[in-house]
């Protein structure tokens, strides 16, 4: 390719249908099933919260952050001062994408997955840590490319388009993004991703926006009663094949290939989705049945809340349970430990115990 900034094509573009049917019936086939049992849950909250911690450790993982589930959770408890710079960084990071993403579904209420939101998402997402100083909310000014570390621009990968063009281009994705016109959702947001991809409209943070407006998308056309399927963890497996069918597009108009893969990605992680809402949901019944031997009326609300934040201190949890006596809160607490469902991280600490819910954090962590 010469060294230019790349112009990708208008959308809609001409897609062969024909070659896609096996793959986007499978598609929509495990979103459909993923989709039965999230509709049916009495309270979202049980999984959404987790499977949001977990989304934002992969995505901002992909950009290289090092903070895992298990030192975020702990840090939503703790906020220990005495972490490292670098890794109050990472989990600033992560804590601002699971903002973007709650702000992103709370919005889609009101209004449709526009320009306007994307840059508010964006703002949210780069508001602390490395991304501050990044425009956050706006698009570029300046020319970028990508490629190795202190690569120059001759030696790019990939050179999006200049600043001038982004503004016609986002507003065609935006017109695309809200329109009819393809036959089928889940080939409208494999094509509106690569566009997004290519366009590069951001200093800093469009690979994680991107990734965001997958999940937005499939809950605002109602694929999903729930936002709750996410891309990350499979485009990090597949971390060169995804980038190579990138770069195909651009390169050859291999439209077909890159929208087989996403199809696929979609396949893949509805089926995992499902299978690990599952395995929350069979142990939070799983432990209804045991509490009821605690004959306490406060014992459901205490679960509910270790489901949906897994690692707590006292202090951190009380506020989000409905249980106003103190003395009450702490005994419940103590009968968890003793019935094995709750440990303490560390028996000899005295003063603001953090507590575990082990068999939760391990399935999210399969």
């Amino acid at each position: 390719m010469s060294k230019k900034p790349f112009i990708p094509p208008k959308l809609p573009v001409k897609i062969d249908y024909e070659q896609l049917i096996g793959h986007i019936t499978k598609a929509h086939r495990a979103i459909a099933s993923l989709d039965s049992l999230l509709s049916a849950l009495p309270n979202p909250s049980l999984l959404g919260r987790t499977l949001q911690t977990k989304e934002a450790v992969l995505s901002s993982q992909i950009e290289g952050t090092q903070a895992t589930l298990d030192e975020v959770l702990a840090y939503d408890a703790v906020n220990d001062k005495n972490e490292s710079e670098t890794k109050k960084q990472d989990i600033s990071e992560i804590i601002n994408y699971r903002r973007a993403l709650d702000l992103g579904i709370k919005s889609l209420e009101t209004l449709p997955l526009s320009e306007n939101l994307i840059k508010k998402i964006h703002a949210t997402l780069l508001k602390s840590g490395r991304g501050a100083n990044k425009a956050p909310g706006e698009f570029r000014k300046v020319q970028v490319y990508i490629g190795m570390p202190g690569a120059e621009i001759s030696e790019a990968s990939y050179i999006p388009p200049a600043a001038n063009e982004i503004i016609p281009l986002f507003a065609n994705l935006e017109k695309y993004l809200n329109s009819d016109e393809e036959k089928d959702n889940l080939v409208q947001i494999a094509i509106a991703h690569y566009q997004f991809e290519a366009i590069h409209p951001f200093l800093d943070g469009n690979g994680r926006v991107g990734r965001l407006i997958i999940s937005l998308f499939l809950y605002e056309k109602k694929l999903l009663s729930h936002p709750f399927l996410y891309l990350s963890e499979f485009f990090e497996e597949h971390r060169q094949t995804y980038y190579e069918l990138l770069r195909n597009v651009s390169e050859q108009q291999d439209w077909e290939n890159w929208i087989k893969f996403f199809l696929n990605a979609l396949t893949v992680q509805a089926q995992k989705t499902e299978e690990t809402a599952k395995s929350i949901l069979k142990l939070h019944q799983e432990y209804r049945e045991k509490i009821m031997e605690l004959n306490s009326t406060y014992a459901s609300h205490l679960l509910d809340a270790i489901f949906i934040r897994p690692i707590f201190t006292t202090a951190s949890l009380h506020k989000h349970v409905k249980i106003k006596n103190t003395q009450t809160f702490f005994s419940l607490i103590n009968k968890f430990v003793d019935a094995g469902i709750l440990k303490e991280a560390d028996s000899k600490q005295k003063r603001n115990k953090v507590y575990r819910f082990e068999k939760l954090i391990k399935i999210l962590n399969l």
